[in-house]
């Protein structure tokens, strides 16, 4: 029995937080149950303002190219099902599954929180990294334009900013980006999983499409922004042919770099993409998720560091020479120059000290 897909929604259900003492399970009963062809009733978007702490997050992970990050919304309404923050939401009392993708939170004070952790005399600059957890630029990002206050605090501050994302909107602060290129402040990689639209739909749902998120890309390359395509997740079996189509199309946009990412499913997002791939591709469902499981030495997933991001084994080793030598053919990754740090000032009402002239 599967469950019927919601229209605009990557997960189908809404799985009982773990955390919960009490956890339900459904069943077939034998009961009538109506009607159930067709897609599931919609759910609404529910968006919670929140005032936060702190704003800034430091990384010590080894596989992890930043050291700190900011996160302006928790949740994220793009619903791509395979995403590995879901499980996130199990920490607010929420499940992982559609509350992930309709209840989200967003940090009002984001932006005063950003200028405060910049301003004082021990911060010492380092790349600042948006999209890390959830979309920067997910739809509520039209209403609230909490991320474009953020990047006007480091633009004030000439604070080098990496983003990444699965929006065109990303080029609505294309003047701003542009700006801050010239300085060697602003790097974005704009994150393409398919080619295939049909299978973007219903995996990255309110997503933007493969050929915008091309088009994105296209746009701020001829604008001055270094531009890289991140492929990922690669899902083998389903979208791991595109690979190649994927960096020469990000290529001949002006993408100058790229990455991969293997598909992974910590905790609950495993349940959800089993779910989600019977759901929609049943008779690949058995054959991907044994690519998976070869991949990750014999289980779902392996969070071991040094693996967790490009898999071991046979079938990973062809993905990882099958993307260096797209990368070449491509002229892609020919060379990264690092994000300029040495431009770091503090606004004079910010800086407790006078300037000597």
């Amino acid at each position: 029995m599967t469950t019927a897909p919601r229209k605009g929604r990557g997960s189908a259900s809404n799985s009982t937080p773990r955390f919960e003492s009490l956890q339900r399970e459904s069943f077939v009963d034998d009961w009538p149950q109506g009607a159930s062809e067709g897609d599931a009733p919609p759910v609404k978007t529910i968006i919670f303002i929140e005032k936060a702490k702190s704003i800034v997050s430091k990384n010590d992970s080894p596989d992890v190219p930043f050291d700190q990050s900011v996160n302006v919304y928790r949740g994220c309404e793009h619903g791509c099902v395979y995403c590995f923050a879901r499980p996130t939401h199990a920490y607010l009392n929420l499940s992982p599954g559609l509350d992930f993708e309709t209840k989200l939170f967003a940090k009002q004070n984001a932006a005063e929180l950003l200028r405060q952790a910049l301003s004082k005399a021990s911060y010492r600059p380092k790349v600042i990294a948006l999209g890390t957890n959830t979309d920067p630029y997910q739809p509520i990002e039209r209403r609230l334009s909490l991320t474009a206050s953020v990047l006007k605090v480091l633009e004030e501050f000439n604070h080098p900013v990496a983003i990444t994302t699965k929006s065109a909107l990303v080029t609505r602060d294309l003047p701003q980006l542009a700006r801050m290129a010239e300085k060697n402040l602003a790097r974005v990689f704009i994150s393409v999983t398919s080619l295939d639209k049909e299978i973007a739909r219903t995996l990255e749902p309110r997503a933007s499409t493969p050929i915008k998120r091309l088009d994105a890309i296209k746009r701020l390359s001829d604008a001055g922004v270094p531009t890289g395509v991140l492929v990922a997740p690669v899902i083998p079996s389903l979208t791991d042919q595109d690979i190649e189509k994927i960096l020469y199309a990000a290529s001949e946009a002006g993408a100058r770099y790229a990455a991969y990412v293997l598909l992974r499913l910590p905790l609950e997002v495993a349940g959800l993409f089993r779910e989600w791939l019977a759901t929609h591709h049943p008779l690949r469902e058995n054959h991907v998720m044994s690519l998976v499981r070869q991949m990750r030495d014999g289980r779902d997933y392996d969070s071991d560091f040094r693996t967790r991001m490009k898999g071991t084994g046979v079938f990973a080793d062809l993905i990882r020479q099958r993307f260096e030598k797209a990368c070449a053919k491509a002229k892609l990754n020919d060379e990264r120059i690092p994000l300029n740090t040495d431009l770091f000032r503090r606004p004079p009402e910010f800086s407790s000290q006078l300037d000597l002239f």
